[in-house]
């Protein structure tokens, strides 16, 4: 198989971002968004998805984490599209159940060629440490626009909001590790009756 790596720059009045990821990694992230609680979820991205993030960010966090947060989602969604190609030979679905304590998650990734986000998640408090809550909607659309995939978020229990959150993204990872992964069985086939995505 290819390398499948990519990365992407995205540079705005409100934000200047470089991403760059390995699909076939060891789950390793290395630098910083400035929004400490978005680094610890996009750790557990990396390590439960064995992707590996490159993250170099500078926003306008003294306005607020808004625009970083979705910039992130955004050119994240960039690279993923980039890195995976025309997808062929992949299992283009994934799925994952992750608890937390008492929290629960399902997250279930298709990439369809279609954006799409379903999130039904209902947090127990506004924000984690100084993070909106609002803005995990704001990362994953920007992600769903931009990979180009149908992502479906239910928190199905939990009363913590950072375990509600990490479950969520763990979830994500793991699904991410499972819908990109090479189908041995496909081999340069093309996962889809329309023979494209």
């Amino acid at each position: 198989m290819t390398e499948r790596t990519a990365t992407v720059s995205r540079d705005t009045k409100e934000t200047q971002i470089t991403v760059s990821v390995n699909l076939d990694g060891q789950g390793r992230l290395n630098g910083e968004s400035g929004v400490p609680f978005l680094d610890h979820m996009l750790d557990q991205v990396a390590r439960h998805g064995l992707i590996d993030l490159d993250i170099q960010a500078q926003g306008d966090l003294h306005i607020d984490d808004h625009h970083t947060v979705e910039d992130l989602g955004i050119t994240l969604g960039q690279a993923f599209a980039q890195a995976i190609g025309d997808k062929r030979g992949i299992y283009r679905y994934g799925h994952a159940y992750v608890p937390l304590d008492e929290a629960l998650s399902r997250v279930v990734v298709d990439f369809s060629g279609r954006a799409g986000l379903f999130m039904d998640v209902e947090f127990t408090r506004a924000a984690i440490g100084r993070l909106d809550t609002q803005l995990f909607w704001e990362f994953f659309q920007g992600f769903v626009n931009h990979a180009q995939v149908t992502l479906h978020i239910d928190n199905l229990k939990g009363f913590n909001a950072h375990h509600q959150a990490e479950t969520i993204f763990k979830a994500f990872g793991r699904a991410l590790r499972m819908a990109v992964a090479a189908d041995p069985r496909m081999a340069g086939q093309m996962p889809s009756t329309k023979g494209c995505l």
